[in-house]
């Protein structure tokens, strides 16, 4: 890696982004999976409910230790936000806008995780944890059918304020 690389890559924000709640409703769930497979395997053996109850307690499972952690990186070059083994790159050059997010009250609380939704005719990724409020980035160039990308954040006008100046260095130098 040569020092022009390395530069770009110099980290400018990180922040790790936790949710009690996030973690305490994964964990509740996959305690009600499991004791209802126990359940059913103990009442009626293992049936088609039975194998629901534990394909369920693993997606819950996977989910608790998964979204435990949302890492939020903003690079020289890049946003990079990492929920568990999922990663999304956003090239600084990318970013058209970025602004708080106001969702109504279904979609602001419809779960934690990484959710795809549809939010004024424009199409959403959002890396969600449930107490926290987010920040919505505009893409300059969609990725895929991704219009939006959105994520929670302990520091919204922290991380706001950076984007944002990012975002004008990046339009005055006409990258």
């Amino acid at each position: 890696m040569d020092k022009q690389t390395n530069r770009e890559q110099l980290p400018l924000h990180t922040e790790k982004v936790t949710s009690i709640w996030t973690e305490l409703l994964f964990l509740a769930l996959s305690a009600l999976f499991l004791t209802l497979w126990i359940l059913r395997v103990a009442r009626r053996g293992f049936d088609g409910w039975a194998i629901v109850f534990l394909i369920l307690f693993g997606i819950f499972i996977f989910y608790s230790f998964n979204y435990r952690v949302l890492i939020i990186r903003i690079t020289t070059s890049a946003l990079i936000l990492t929920f568990g083994i999922f990663r999304w790159i956003i090239p600084l050059d990318n970013i058209a806008r970025a602004h708080l997010d106001e969702l109504p009250a279904l979609l602001k609380y419809g779960g934690a995780g990484i959710h795809f939704m549809t939010v004024n005719k424009r199409y959403r990724a959002s890396f969600n944890l449930l107490e926290h409020p987010r920040v919505v980035i505009e893409l300059a160039q969609k990725k895929g059918p991704v219009r939006d990308i959105s994520f929670s954040t302990c520091q919204p006008d922290k991380t706001l304020s950076l984007l944002q100046r990012i975002a004008l260095n990046v339009s005055k130098s006409g990258i």
